[in-house]
């Protein structure tokens, strides 16, 4: 047999395995996800430290405390009191042992961390070994996630298949999910890659403000999370408006029903963050950190409201 035939017969057989993989395991997930379904989500609903950014750090873990949080996800910079320019909060290259410093920070305060910004796209040049040391970033602080994003197109969604794979297992091994989210994309897409990877460290982690954006509200978030619930393992939570202006806004101020959004994840017996993002009033400009607590525990009051009748329902 000639040996490009032996090739091509060895590469049909490889893609052959990896097909029958990636089913199988979705299969499992499947059944996994219905065994579950009559149990309530419990939801974690946290605050981003991303909408104090113009503030030190500190000021925004006490304004999310002082609004009655319990968790907090981690924004990407912070000002230092009196500074103008931003500082990163934890940089790319920062030591395991500098991260579990800033959660011991969150946790003296009583804040638990869920989630971290990776700060980079899958298809950047460095983006395995970036993703890799904040996974492990994260695994010594105890934030059980880490989130990239970005937009597949083209080529870079099979870049995006093959790193995430990989980062997959690293991933498990240090007990952090990688959650991808749309930016410039649907819930649909994002989910059609992950069940491709099928691996549990890779999930969804869903932005319905980002759907309502980047599509012009040509796609309906409440329909374009029919595609993917069961990969769903968070939320940033943003709202969005195209009226009075086209613009982000906290939840419960947009055009997005929280109430139908969240009922496709209500029921999975998981525990899911609900990480707010946004937080502002569509129009109006908030004047210091203080505006910014009281915008915080707004959001947090309604999210709370939205879970408490959405799991009503089946009592």
């Amino acid at each position: 047999m000639p040996v490009a035939e032996l090739i091509d017969r060895r590469a049909v057989l490889r893609i052959g395995a990896a097909s029958f993989a990636s089913v199988a395991f979705n299969r499992l997930a499947a059944a996994q996800e219905a065994a579950l379904s009559s149990r309530p989500t419990q939801f974690q609903i946290a605050c981003m430290t991303l909408p104090y950014r113009l503030y030190p750090f500190e000021r925004a873990l006490q304004g999310i405390q002082s609004a009655g949080y319990e968790f907090v996800a981690w924004g990407t910079t912070h000002r230092a009191a009196g500074e103008t320019q931003d500082t990163p909060l934890l940089p790319k290259d920062a030591s395991p042992k500098e991260a579990k410093t800033l959660a011991d920070r969150c946790r003296d305060l009583g804040l638990t961390p869920l989630m971290m910004f990776s700060e980079i796209y899958p298809e950047a040049p460095d983006a395995v070994a970036v993703l890799t040391d904040r996974i492990r970033q994260a695994s010594a602080a105890g934030v059980p996630q880490v989130l990239t994003f970005g937009h597949s197109e083209g080529a870079s969604r099979r870049l995006w298949v093959e790193r995430l794979r990989a980062l997959g297992g690293i991933a498990r091994d240090c007990g952090v999910t990688l959650v991808v989210k749309q930016h410039g994309e649907t819930g649909q897409a994002i989910g059609e890659i992950v069940r491709e990877v099928a691996d549990e460290g890779v999930r969804v982690n869903y932005d319905a403000g980002n759907v309502m954006d980047y599509t012009k509200g040509k796609v309906d978030p409440l329909e374009d999370i029919k595609h993917c619930p069961e990969l769903i393992r968070s939320f940033c939570i943003k709202d969005h408006r195209m009226f009075p202006a086209n613009e982000d806004c906290g939840p419960g101020l947009g055009e997005i029903d929280h109430y139908r959004l969240l009922s496709a994840v209500a029921f999975t017996g998981r525990v899911i963050p609900l990480c707010c993002e946004n937080i502002s009033a569509p129009r109006v400009h908030a004047n210091g950190p203080d505006d910014f607590d009281k915008l915080a525990k707004r959001a947090r009051e309604f999210l709370q409201f939205v879970i408490a009748g959405l799991q009503a329902s089946r009592e």
